[in-house]
């Protein structure tokens, strides 16, 4: 399976990174094809441009966002990897939405409405953040996590979610649950 991973976070010594390292160990077992797009490292502009749009509409994609559309393209599965900022995607991640799943490529419309052009995608999804998770479970914010990402990016461009996983409190847990969280990204992982 050709599986690509999009990784963002600032901090290599991360638990994010933790996650990421877990996740190219589990799928190099199964011998999968692994690609990984670490946006910090790569210098990825999340910043969405006129001269992008301008771009787009003359028929020309700017170069980073053909070289990820490129790297989605070839994948059968993602895995997307980030903390949660201010209970949502932080501007990194967001910019790369914004940038690389666009019209044209993500999605289209016809007469009908909406065209989902990422049907042949799926996703597993790995959030960490500093709120315990009983707060934003009974707060709704989980559920109001998903249905942004989830349903309003993955699905909405056809992409299936297979699983999305939020990691609470991660700065002040200790090692066991650390390590436990780390297992719950393999079992996630392993069956694909």
């Amino acid at each position: 399976m050709k599986h690509l991973i999009i990784y963002s976070h600032p901090n290599p010594g991360s638990f994010c990174h933790a996650i990421l390292e877990v996740v190219e160990e589990t799928l190099a077992l199964k011998k999968h094809d692994i690609v990984v797009r670490d946006l910090y490292a790569l210098g990825f502009d999340p910043v969405l441009k006129a001269a992008d749009f301008a771009e787009m509409q003359s028929g020309k994609t700017p170069a980073d966002i053909k070289a990820e559309q490129d790297h989605i393209a070839w994948s059968d599965m993602m895995t997307i990897i980030h903390p949660v900022w201010w209970t949502g995607l932080p501007a990194m991640i967001k910019g790369y939405i914004d940038r690389v799943f666009s019209y044209g490529f993500a999605y289209s419309t016809d007469a009908k409405g909406i065209v989902k052009l990422l049907t042949d995608k799926k996703v597993i999804i790995f959030n960490t953040q500093g709120t315990p998770e009983p707060l934003y479970e009974k707060s709704g914010m989980f559920v109001a996590m998903k249905k942004t990402s989830d349903m309003g990016i993955y699905e909405f461009c056809g992409v299936n979610v297979l699983a999305h996983q939020f990691f609470g409190a991660v700065p002040y847990v200790n090692d066991a649950a650390r390590k436990g969280y780390l297992e719950k990204v393999r079992q996630i992982v392993s069956p694909y």
